[in-house]
């Protein structure tokens, strides 16, 4: 069965500053996914903007060394893109300086929709803007800092439906000369589970009248981003889990959403075959990234779930690809596939990855009781700007 989009939708560019992508797509960062080996995988299949692993703006100001690796980009990346997480303005802007000056990156986004405990705990990532003042310093200082490199920002809707800060975080992110802002349709307090709702990328939409609005959330095939553009008027589509183990999903999207240069290649028949040699090339890929074949197959591993979602493949063989330490063993299991197995349809479509359950979003103490910072909050974000996790 050939995979193709049924959805007719307008071919169109995006523009992000001076960058004019092809199609209107963008990979979401993701932590542990989108390294340099997933972005050439992706960007081998479709046209877009691919986007880094989030990295710890003072992680990368002292040039942790581990950041320093995830920023790097193999040389057929055009155009480099970067996503930063911080909580301080001098030092998030310290950060897009070295990036700039050192010329690591034609994009940079701000990372302000994070949901998990451990970020928002410290008032960073989806707990931020609550705090309109500090989120609007540090947009301001940001885009000063980046000068030519256009910045954009992804953020939710807020961070629970009693506490939305989506229009207004918007408005000043607009009114600070970002190139786009990006939505994930849930507030962090939703996680991943549940439905995005689609209507509050349209009211985003409707409000920033000067900058593209991107929207976020549930994306699992080229006739949902075709139909989110149509629903919601915005200007292009940031995807994360529905490509996980589906690379090949950025060809699809070129081809529903993009002009004429968008995708070379024809639609994709997703045998089984041609799965196997996608996970194949994802592990080579992966092996040259770290440079160390053990560690490659390793992280291919966590992978496996997703890119056989729905083929025939049974649980001891799938055991067996989860415990690969190099690529020979690679090889050998997928000789033992049935190569011939056509695309499975519906099983090997919809949701992928874990959606978790919604819950009560791990805050700093008394964070809701006041839209500015107090000497209590600015403590607390001076402790999140010792994380030097690098992502």
């Amino acid at each position: 069965m050939v995979h193709v989009t049924t959805l007719a939708a307008p071919a169109r560019s995006l523009r992000i500053g001076p960058i004019v992508l092809d199609a209107p797509v963008v990979l979401a960062p993701m932590a542990g996914i989108t390294n340099t080996a997933f972005r050439r995988l992706c960007r081998e299949y479709g046209a877009g903007l691919y986007v880094s692993e989030m990295i710890t703006s003072r992680a990368l100001v002292e040039r942790n060394d581990t950041t320093m690796r995830l920023i790097a980009h193999h040389e057929s990346e055009t155009p480099r893109s970067i996503q930063l997480y911080g909580v301080d303005p001098t030092t998030v802007a310290a950060a897009i300086r070295v990036l700039v000056e050192e010329d690591r990156a034609d994009h940079i986004d701000l990372n302000f929709g994070c949901p998990v405990p451990k970020v928002t705990r410290k008032g960073g990532g989806a707990a931020l803007p609550w705090k309109l003042e500090l989120f609007r310093e540090i947009v301001t200082q940001a885009v000063d800092a980046a000068g030519d490199v256009p910045l954009t920002v992804k953020m939710r809707k807020g961070i629970d439906t009693d506490h939305l800060t989506y229009l207004e975080a918007g408005r000043i992110a607009e009114g600070a000369g970002v190139a786009a802002v990006a939505l994930h349709a849930r507030t962090a307090a939703e996680f991943y589970s549940g439905s995005a709702d689609w209507t509050a990328i349209a009211k985003l939409k409707e409000t920033l009248l000067d900058v593209p609005v991107l929207g976020n959330g549930d994306i699992w095939s080229a006739d949902d981003a075709a139909r989110m553009m149509a629903e919601t008027g915005c200007d292009g589509v940031v995807v994360g889990r529905g490509c996980l183990g589906r690379p090949w999903l950025f060809g699809d999207l070129a081809r529903a959403l993009g002009g004429p240069n968008a995708a070379a290649s024809p639609p994709v028949d997703a045998t089984l075959k041609f799965v196997a040699q996608a996970f194949r090339r994802h592990a080579e890929l992966l092996v040259d990234f770290f440079d160390d074949e053990g560690r490659g197959c390793r992280d291919i591993r966590k992978h496996v779930a997703w890119y056989f979602k729905g083929y025939p493949v049974g649980g001891e063989l799938r055991a067996r690809f989860a415990t690969v330490s190099t690529l020979a063993e690679v090889d050998e299991l997928i000789a033992e596939l049935d190569l011939d197995a056509p695309y499975p349809g519906a099983a090997a479509e919809g949701q992928r990855g874990r959606a978790g359950t919604p819950k009560r979003p791990a805050l700093p103490e008394g964070w809701l009781d006041s839209r500015t910072l107090g000497a209590d909050a600015t403590s607390t974000l001076a402790e999140a700007e010792t994380d030097h996790s690098g992502g």
